[in-house]
């Protein structure tokens, strides 16, 4: 089995630059509303994202109730000189996210239009970007889709010919010899985006090598429509996705071989799922592997792997500390992570939480399953705590109140800060702080012992894992497009400043691990925790440079420092 990501797939540099020019202005903009002047990019999913955030496409700026408290955003596809003066004289504050090389066509036709030039415009009629194009053509330009189109070229005039930016490259190329036999003296432009040949030239090289192809992306984007046909020549095999429901019908088992690609509007996050579904179809070609990597995936997307993982967590914290080993803690700590983690989801699923997650499909399907087994799940967990001691249910039943309103609007809507996620990198400090105590703190209230520094090593330990991998698993999604908010680290700081934090914490909490023994307060195994802590940056590093990972392993690997603890202890024991 082998499936190939091409390196190309996903975002252009144009779309990525509206997207985060749109998600910065979501992020800091609380009094005005956001807009953008027709979908930013043609990808419905993003689309649905961006008005979850409260950026609403619009056609019209009719449709803009409040004009003085507006932001209106140009799209990436750029628009005409007559809407961009309409937009202005309205007083609508404007910022402009035409792609870079778009502009440089406008100005090209803007010039030669100024110097008497009819301009061709080689590409789709009715695509956005062309009709902002011929706008600036002042009435000196059309446009031809076809070598058949060329004889509505008239050689009486200067002729200029540009090509959109997403054409066909030996389309445009056939079309522009064909001008030159009419008209010699025609001055050709070849304005297709290099990002757009070098994605064409991948797919067409990838087809002739695949089983099957599957090309990702809107229906309603040409640039993807365009890699569809082009692969379709060299592989019949080839499939046009837009989202799961179109991969129901396509047995992919047959495939020893499958390539896949994306438009250049196509987020990453999108890509991840349509790898995780191929993976899933061809996993039983591994057979008995294949079956372990299904339940692995499945364990990460249902959160049992997390609870796992605390469960090592609380049973690393008790030893380090010297506290008798008790599975009630360890049945604490894992059922209340899983119930925090589920209950959060499903609160904040709607309008923008799980939009774009690999867990999305599996949330909305079964939504009441989920609800219901969290619900027993913290229940139990108070149950068990109560039976240990009252201080410890108290403690449990706090920190679990604190954990589901989390994503509440608990505050009057005049409120800027209406949750407790509202607040800039809670989300990493406050699931840090939630692990900590229940696989550190509280076993130690319940161990009836007097305060020792071994209770500060081993909470310091488990925050500092859990906010060293959240905060990388949010920089992964955040170069995967999947829209995160200020409750993040990284959003808030950015990457770099982020990747320096956590260094200095690892840093930090290395050589306390390394201290502690030493100085006696906690048992040799700290030193072995060590490994947990390097195994988190290698696998960082390793999922940072493998784009082909899909979302779920990314995540999967991730979340398998935890585990890491666990094989830590093993060691320790063992030797």
């Amino acid at each position: 089995m082998e499936i190939k990501l091409a390196k190309t797939a996903g975002f252009c540099m144009g779309v990525r630059r509206a997207v985060d020019i749109v998600l910065d202005l979501a992020q800091h903009e609380t009094k005005r509303r956001i807009y953008t002047y027709g979908p930013l990019i043609h990808n419905p999913q993003t689309i649905e994202l961006l008005k979850s955030r409260g950026v609403h496409p619009i056609g019209d700026i009719g449709d803009i109730p409040n004009k003085g408290n507006a932001i209106l955003v140009i799209r990436a596809h750029g628009i005409t000189p007559a809407e961009r003066k309409n937009i202005k004289q309205s007083g609508i504050q404007v910022v402009d996210a035409t792609c870079p090389k778009v502009g440089y066509v406008q100005a090209i036709i803007k010039k030669h239009t100024t110097l008497n030039y009819t301009v061709v415009i080689v590409g789709d009629k009715e695509h956005p970007e062309v009709e902002g194009l011929l706008g600036y053509a002042g009435g000196r330009g059309f446009v031809i889709s076809s070598v058949e189109e060329v004889e509505k070229v008239s050689c009486v005039e200067k002729i200029c010919v540009v090509a959109q930016t997403t054409q066909d490259s030996d389309s445009y190329h056939r079309i522009v010899d064909k001008i030159k036999e009419y008209c010699p003296g025609a001055v050709v432009f070849n304005t297709i985006c290099s990002s757009t040949e070098q994605r064409q030239a991948e797919v067409i090289a990838m087809s002739g090598e695949m089983d099957a192809m599957f090309i990702v992306g809107g229906k309603n984007s040409a640039n993807t429509r365009r890699l569809a046909d082009l692969a379709q020549r060299k592989q019949p095999r080839t499939y046009h996705i837009e989202n799961l429901a179109d991969m129901e019908s396509i047995d992919i088992s047959p495939f020893g071989k499958v390539g896949v690609s994306a438009g250049a509007s196509t987020p990453n996050w999108i890509i991840d799922r349509v790898m995780d579904k191929i993976m899933e179809g061809q996993s039983h070609r591994l057979k008995g592997l294949g079956a372990m990597l299904n339940l692995w995936i499945m364990a990460v997307r249902t959160d049992i792997y997390s609870a796992i993982g605390a469960g090592c967590l609380c049973l690393a914290g008790m030893l380090l500390m010297g506290i008798p080993v008790q599975m009630s803690f360890i049945a604490i700590a894992s059922l209340f992570v899983f119930a925090i983690h589920v209950l959060n989801r499903l609160i904040s699923r709607q309008p923008a939480g799980l939009v774009g997650s690999f867990r999305e499909e599996s949330y909305r399907r079964h939504a009441k399953t989920y609800f219901f087994t969290a619900v027993l799940a913290i229940v139990a967990a108070l149950i068990i705590a109560f039976q240990m001691s009252f201080t410890v249910f108290v403690a449990l039943f706090i920190i679990s109140f604190g954990g589901i309103i989390y994503n509440m609007n608990i505050m009057p809507g005049s409120f800027r800060v209406r949750s407790l996620k509202d607040f800039p990198g809670s989300k990493n400090v406050s699931m840090s702080a939630a692990w900590g105590f229940v696989a550190a703190v509280l076993p130690a209230l319940g161990s009836h012992q007097s305060f020792h520094p071994g209770w500060v090593v081993a909470f310091s330990f488990a925050f500092g894992m859990v906010f060293i991998r959240s905060a990388m698993a949010d920089i992964l999604e955040m170069q995967s497009d999947k829209l995160v908010g200020q409750e993040t680290i990284p959003v808030f700081f950015g990457r770099e400043k982020t990747l320096t934090i956590l260094g200095l914490m690892t840093l930090i909490l290395s050589a306390l691990l390394l201290a502690s023994s030493p100085a006696g307060w906690t048992s040799s195994l700290s030193l072995f925790l060590l490994g947990s802590l390097l195994y988190v940056w290698i696998c960082f590093e390793f999922c940072d440079k493998h784009a082909a990972l899909s979302g779920a392993v990314k995540e999967g690997l991730l979340e398998t420092s935890y585990i890491a603890a666990g094989f830590c202890v093993f060691l320790w024991r063992f030797f």
